[in-house]
């Protein structure tokens, strides 16, 4: 039985590596011709991407770093971590929202100047970093997914009034939403409405279109945290925002060159999910998503193919990523019949311009004959051969 190989582009945390099976999958850092690869921040637009690369983990959420039209193309899958940083990154919002109130990062830099009578300076200047509760006052969560979901819920906790929006809500993370948080119906009555915003989309050219005139939207006095990308909100917009008092205060995990040194934008570097806890959560679901894949040909939290799975059989299985027209399947079939061979069972989804079918065999295993007729037709993009 060979060995498949993954190459590491970040550090990934050892906690996770060590789920690789024994003797199945190896870790091989300096390969150029990987099966897998793990991969954290590391830019891979410009990386090659070889013939046998069958699949790229991204350990978080975003996939930006990562070219994932040619990955389509190719037929390499690429997996990311939804949910695995969400604490850490609630815990990071949470914080934000307390220092867009109280102006605790200019009290600390004015009290750590102090000389002489510290305590009696205090007292005569600390009127100049008062600052609102955020208890009572309004929060109004773009994308109430994994992350957003569990920001509205302590934001519920700690008294705040929450407004949420996300057209794209999947069932599991409306179940666990608190019934208090308020369901927006558009992003206008949202940003009308909300005293604090905070934003949870992807970066993308629907989101950078969905947000293009927020800040002209937005209530007057607005605190922002932005804990997604930098690019969801225009720099320049953003500036003239915040010195007519549009915009309060601005703290964002994705500072740029243009806001970082702004007196009313607190730039944290990219905190969001930097924690042990966070790393390793995400190291461990990038390796056993790429481990399922690898060894039985189950996909799951795709961002370029669908979800599909089926247990692990002792026959042969058949792996086939092609793109998503008719007939393409029916000729799959056609051919295992014609090569005396039986569909134990079967699965097949799409998504989007793309599909995977996953069909266990019994009677024998696909030759290369099968293959080689299979791979004539143009849509089929990969094909592997599994064996139980």
């Amino acid at each position: 039985m060979s060995v498949y190989t993954i190459k590491t582009l970040n550090n990934i945390s050892p906690v996770g590596l060590l789920r690789l099976p024994a003797g199945q999958i190896a870790v091989d850092a300096g390969s150029d011709d990987p099966d897998a690869i793990l991969v954290r921040s590391a830019d891979m637009h410009s990386a090659p991407l070889h013939e046998n690369l069958l699949c790229i983990a991204r350990a978080g959420a975003g996939v930006n770093n990562i070219p994932v039209d040619q990955c389509s193309q190719k037929g390499i899958v690429v997996f990311n971590t939804p949910g695995a940083n969400a604490n850490a990154v609630k815990e990071l919002v949470i914080c934000a929202l307390l220092l867009a109130s109280r102006d605790i990062m200019g009290g600390v830099s004015w009290a750590r100047q102090l000389k002489g009578d510290v305590p009696g300076q205090v007292e005569k200047g600390k009127s100049a970093f008062v600052g609102p509760e955020i208890a009572g006052k309004t929060l109004g969560i773009i994308g109430v997914g994994a992350i957003g979901g569990g920001v509205a819920n302590a934001a519920i906790a700690l008294g705040m009034e929450v407004l949420g929006y996300d057209p794209y809500i999947s069932v599991d993370a409306a179940w666990g939403l608190s019934r208090s948080v308020h369901r927006a119906y558009n992003v206008s009555q949202l940003l009308a409405e909300s005293d604090y915003i905070s934003l949870h989309v992807p970066l993308n050219e629907e989101t950078r279109l969905m947000y293009a005139d927020m800040l002209k939207q937005v209530k007057k006095g607005v605190r922002i945290i932005n804990s997604a990308r930098g690019g969801l909100i225009n720099s320049d917009e953003l500036l003239e925002a915040l010195d007519n008092g549009t915009v309060t205060c601005y703290v964002t995990d994705f500072p740029d060159e243009k806001v970082i040194r702004h007196p009313n934008v607190i730039p944290i570097p990219h905190l969001g999910s930097s924690t042990p806890e966070s790393e390793d959560n995400c190291a461990c679901m990038a390796v056993d998503q790429t481990s399922d894949y690898l060894l039985y040909g189950n996909i799951k939290n795709s961002v370029n193919f669908p979800d599909v799975s089926l247990p692990p059989v002792k026959g042969a299985r058949l792996c086939v990523i092609h793109n998503n027209v008719p007939n393409v399947i029916s000729g799959i079939s056609s051919a295992i019949a014609g090569a005396g061979l039986n569909i134990e069972n079967m699965v097949s989804k799409s998504k989007k311009e793309t599909a995977y079918a996953m069909l266990d065999i019994t009677g024998g295993v696909p030759d290369a004959a099968i293959l080689a007729r299979l791979r004539g037709n143009g849509h089929i993009v990969r094909i592997r051969v599994l064996e139980g």
